[in-house]
């Protein structure tokens, strides 16, 4: 397993964690002794087969899923013994989530459904805040329309200006094209980097597309819930650049990591 930052603070630390699922059958093992070390500014490309536990090892990194056994470390908080209030606090303030399919208010507009997580931070200027990043991924003349009036690829970028509205520490991203087609899909990759870029967070890409996974700085396989295999990706994609925010004043300061 590589481990080039051993001497760098994680952001994302999984202590054989293990989950087991009921079933009809009877139980069921998702993740089998996961072990995983992520600093921050990586980026990280996940791949491995259906059913592997990718999405799983996503949803247990969120607080999402409790694992069974183990030890899961994200921002220097253990997950573990915090309840669900606790939970949602913290992937607020440090999480930001991308799925598959969207996961919209259907009946929040597309300004409103960016705006939530902000308003739920007590942010005053959420609305404001909401209209900037909505005009960042060039959605800032639909930002009235509602998700069932925007295609698959808008819905996506309405998606991801809401997981960077927080300004994440850590971004997770689960197959955030697997329902667009490829022109589609290009579009919202080039953003999603973008955006990475611009705000220096950690990212973690779940992906069956190996050219996508090889984008990132580091490229982790998953087997049969298992981390199985790790090599290295895109040079360029090792760190990000810190994160810069503005100031109350117009300026600029950086968010330490």
């Amino acid at each position: 397993m590589i481990d080039s930052h051993s001497d760098d603070q994680p952001i994302v630390l999984l202590e054989d964690v293990r989950l087991k699922l009921a079933s009809p059958a009877g139980e069921v093992n998702i993740l089998r002794g996961m072990d995983l070390r992520v600093v921050a500014g990586e980026t990280v490309g996940v791949i491995g087969p259906s059913g592997s536990g990718k999405s799983t090892m996503m949803m247990v990194i969120a607080g999402l899923e409790k694992p069974t056994a183990g030890r899961v470390t994200v921002a220097g908080t253990a997950l573990n013994g915090l309840g669900e209030d606790a939970l949602a606090t913290f992937r607020r303030q440090n999480i930001g989530i991308v799925f598959q399919s969207f996961h919209l208010i259907a009946s929040m507009s597309a300004l409103e459904n960016v705006a939530v997580p902000l308003e739920l931070a007590g942010r005053r200027d959420a609305l404001a805040e909401a209209r900037r990043l909505l005009d960042r991924v060039g959605l800032g003349g639909r930002q009235h329309h509602y998700p069932g009036q925007l295609s698959g690829g808008e819905q996506q970028r309405v998606a991801l200006a809401r997981a960077f509205a927080g300004r994440p520490r850590l971004l997770l991203a689960d197959e955030p094209t697997g329902n667009l087609d490829q022109a589609t899909g290009r579009t919202v990759i080039e953003l999603l980097f973008g955006l990475h870029e611009r705000g220096g967070s950690t990212l973690l890409l779940i992906t069956h597309d190996p050219a996508l996974a090889a984008r990132c700085g580091r490229i982790v396989r998953v087997e049969d819930g298992r981390i199985a295999g790790e090599e290295v990706g895109s040079p360029a994609r090792h760190h990000a650049r810190p994160l810069v925010l503005p100031n109350a004043a117009g300026g600029q300061e950086r968010r330490p990591s």
